[in-house]
C-alpha cells in the first residue's frame, strides 16, 4: 500500500508498506499529482517496504526523478535490508548490507542504478517471452 500525505511546512511525504513491485507503479505515479508551489521536499519513507523488485526500484527512480523535475528535494528513509540490498546488487556493489541508501542521493549512482535496473528488466522481459514462445 502506498499512501501520500502533505506534513507541515511543505513535505510532500511517501510512505510504502508492503512489496514494492510492479503492481506500486500507478500509486508511486499519483504520488505527486497534487503537488503545489508550497511543497518544498519529497519524503519517501520504506520503514514498512518489506521487499522490492527490480520494477520497484524503477518505480522509485521514476518517483525521484519527476520530484526533482518538480522542483522538490528528495529524501528516502527506512531503507530495509532486501530493498537496500537489491539496490547494491544492480548497481554492482558487493558485499552483504551494502550502504547504498546514503549513495542513492547521487545523481550519478540513480542514473548507474537505473540503467542496470533496465537492463536486468529488458532481459527478464525476453526471457520470458522466450519461453512462452516454446
Amino acid at each position: 500500500m502506498i499512501t501520500t500525505n502533505v506534513e507541515r511546512h511543505g513535505t510532500v511525504l511517501v510512505s510504502v508498506t508492503g512489496p514494492l513491485d510492479k503492481s506500486a507503479g500507478p500509486a508511486l505515479q499519483r504520488a505527486l499529482d497534487d503537488v503545489t508551489v508550497g511543497e518544498r521536499d519529497l519524503k519517501v519513507d520504506l520503514h514498512h517496504a518489506e521487499s522490492m523488485d527490480v520494477d520497484g526500484l524503477l518505480h522509485l527512480l521514476a518517483l525521484h526523478r519527476r520530484a526533482e523535475n518538480l522542483g522538490l528535494r528528495v529524501l528516502v528513509v527506512g531503507w530495509q535490508p532486501q530493498p537496500q540490498q537489491l539496490m547494491a546488487d544492480v548497481a554492482g556493489i558487493r558485499g552483504r548490507q551494502s550502504a547504498t541508501g546514503e549513495r542513492y542521493a547521487v545523481a550519478g549512482f540513480r542514473r548507474l542504478v537505473e540503467e542496470r535496473a533496465q537492463r536486468a528488466r529488458d532481459l527478464a522481459d525476453s526471457e520470458t517471452g522466450w519461453l512462452s514462445g516454446v
